[in-house]
């Protein structure tokens, strides 16, 4: 069974939890992705930061993006997945956490990312038809 290591996307951009979400959602539309991870000024993984964070707990309540900073929205540990760990945990995690992207963590450095998509273009069907119903029956 493949690797986080080998199937993740390693091209990985950190938002600064200092940034605005403003400079996030820039950052965001010109990479073309729907999430950035959160990094502190020494390089750990604060958290991740969604398209859906800015717009339901930013914009929807009325707040200006300029004003608001990435860190502000990092809400605890961040859900990650080791370097060497299988499929088979990240989809045990993705499916507990309900999430759909994973920061990929080798010791305490963030190299790569792992979305849905990537665990889908290296397993069978089933397991990530799986993964797909867990995600998405509690939401």
């Amino acid at each position: 069974m493949p690797t986080a290591r080998e199937i993740m996307t390693n091209d990985v951009t950190c938002i600064r939890e200092q940034d605005d979400l403003r400079t996030a959602a820039k950052q965001m539309a010109q990479l073309g992705v729907g999430a950035l991870p959160i990094c502190g000024d020494d390089n750990r993984l604060k958290g991740m930061l969604t398209d859906r964070d800015i717009v339901v707990k930013v914009i929807a309540e009325g707040r200006d993006p300029a004003g608001v900073t990435a860190g502000e929205l990092a809400q605890g540990e961040a859900v990650t997945i080791g370097a060497d760990d299988d499929a088979a945990e990240i989809l045990r995690t993705m499916g507990q956490h309900q999430v759909r992207r994973l920061p990929v963590i080798d010791g305490h450095e963030l190299v790569g990312i792992v979305a849905v998509a990537d665990v889908a273009r290296s397993l069978p069907e089933r397991p990530v038809g799986d993964l797909i119903e867990a995600i998405s029956e509690r939401s």
